[in-house]
Order: C-alpha cells, then sequence, then structure tokens
C-alpha cells in the first residue's frame, strides 16, 4: 500500500498537467489512442519475458511512440483529421494486443496487462515511475511556454522561429512516456484515466493554464489517495477506484464548478453595482 501510495501520487503529479495540454488542445483522445497503442509491445514482451519490467516498459514505448509517428505521418500526407487517425491506430492497437494475449495467454494475462495492478508495484518499478516523472517535469518546464503557444495558435511558432513541430513532438513523447509508467500500476485501459479526468474536471473551476495545472495535480494526488483507501478498507479492485474516484469529483465539478458548473449558470451570483 505504501508503494501504491507514492506510484498514484508520483503518476498524478506528472501526467495530470500533461492532461491539461491534451483538453486545451481537444487531443483527449488522442490520450486515449497512445495508451492503448502502448498494448502491442507490451504484450508481445509480456508472452516472451512474462511479468518483466524492462521488456513491457521498452515494448509499451516502442509501440506508442510508432503509433503517434503514424498517425502523426498519415495526418500530414492525407486529408485525415488527426483524432480519426489516431482513433484508428487506437483500435488496430487494442486488437493486435488483445489477440497477441488471448493466443499465446489467459483470461488472467489479458486482465492483468488491461486493467493492472497498483498494489503489485515493487521497488523497480516504483524507481521507473519517478524517474519517468522526473523527467517528465523537467522537460516541461522547459519547453512551457513554447508549448502554451503552440498550443493555442500553433501558426505563431511556424512563422517566427519553425520549432512548432519539435515542442509538438516533445510534448507527444511525454505523454506516451507517462501512460507507460502509468501503466506498470494501472494497465493499459486505466492509465489514461489519472491524465485525463483531473484536467477535465479543472475545466469547471478555472480558465487558466496555471491554475488549471496546480488544480489538476490536486484533483489527481486525492483521487488516488482516496481511491486507495476505498479500495483497502471495502476490497475493491485499486486501479477502477482511483479512476472512479477521479470521475466522480469530475461528476461533482459539473455541478459545482465556479468556471460554467450548472449550478453557477443557472443560479448566477448577483453582482452589486
Amino acid at each position: 500500500m505504501r508503494r501504491a501510495l507514492v506510484a498514484c501520487i508520483t503518476m498524478a503529479t506528472s501526467a495530470a498537467p500533461l492532461g491539461v495540454f491534451l483538453v486545451s488542445r481537444r487531443m483527449t483522445l488522442m490520450g486515449d489512442a497512445a495508451s492503448h497503442a502502448i498494448l502491442p509491445g507490451a504484450a508481445l514482451a509480456f508472452i516472451i519475458s512474462g511479468v518483466s519490467l524492462w521488456p513491457m516498459t521498452i515494448g509499451g514505448l516502442v509501440a506508442g511512440l510508432l503509433m503517434a509517428v503514424v498517425a502523426g505521418v498519415v495526418t500530414r500526407i492525407t486529408s485525415l483529421r488527426e483524432d480519426a487517425s489516431f482513433t484508428a491506430a487506437y483500435l488496430t492497437s487494442l486488437a493486435i494486443g488483445v489477440m497477441i494475449i488471448s493466443i499465446k495467454g489467459s483470461t488472467v494475462d489479458l486482465l492483468h496487462v488491461l486493467f493492472g495492478n497498483v498494489l503489485a508495484v515493487d521497488n523497480d518499478s516504483l524507481k521507473l515511475i519517478n524517474s519517468i516523472t522526473t523527467v517528465s517535469l523537467l522537460t516541461l518546464a522547459i519547453i512551457y511556454r513554447p508549448l502554451i503557444m503552440e498550443c493555442f495558435d500553433s501558426g505563431f511558432l511556424k512563422v517566427q522561429q519553425g520549432r512548432g513541430a519539435i515542442y509538438h513532438h516533445l510534448f507527444l513523447i511525454l505523454v506516451v512516456l507517462n501512460l507507460v509508467a502509468s501503466f506498470q500500476a494501472l494497465g493499459t485501459l486505466m492509465a489514461v484515466g489519472i491524465m485525463v479526468l483531473p484536467a477535465i474536471a479543472t475545466k469547471f473551476w478555472t480558465k487558466s493554464i496555471d491554475n488549471a495545472i496546480g488544480l489538476s495535480m490536486l484533483f489527481g494526488v486525492v483521487a488516488s489517495i482516496t481511491g486507495l483507501l476505498l479500495s483497502y478498507h471495502y476490497n475493491l479492485p485499486s486501479g477502477p477506484a482511483i479512476v472512479l474516484t477521479a470521475s466522480a469529483w469530475y461528476l461533482v465539478s459539473i455541478f459545482l464548478g465556479l468556471s460554467g458548473g450548472i449550478l453557477i449558470r443557472f443560479f448566477p451570483r448577483k453582482h452589486f453595482h
């Protein structure tokens, strides 16, 4: 439980800021696609070497980056929109991964890869998650301002510096890295939840990117702690408990959020003139 707690807090701290940019750029589907794209690589490594940290990590990372590159190339050289190319890659990757495990493994193996087991995080996995978090936060701090500019006006960087594509690809690499780290604990189906749900909830509380990043990290950490406590006291699966806790806060934010929540929209506060 202690290792699971540290892993979840670390993952929330690293992944939630990336989720804010995915939501702001309307690329949440890309996060979902990337989380499933790592499945074929992880599945192949799982069949070859079993539940082994580094082979599954490397396999998932290669598969995720390959999907991002292929989807990006398809978008650039055809008339297909980015969301459509990522959807095609996501469905194909998920089917291939499930097929590999189903043919060579068992139902238990499939459930382990798809849903993970955060309580099975060992010291090596924890070191990997912490290392990816450190690299991710440092890289995000370095490219923060260009990423905001590329996020809201991608043409500006192309005209001024011609580096917009570099920051975009660095951002995609960070997303895949964080999903690979989350995959170790939450599986491919749950990994994107801790990245995107806290970020979506912040849309109902603030319009500032800076505030949204801080709030998303807070929401993710609280959801992780609450989900683990619920799983411990009520004998629930930990990964789904964490994601469902984040989903519950998202629903609360829809109604009570101070920036576009239903309550504020229908019962606005009185203004004194």
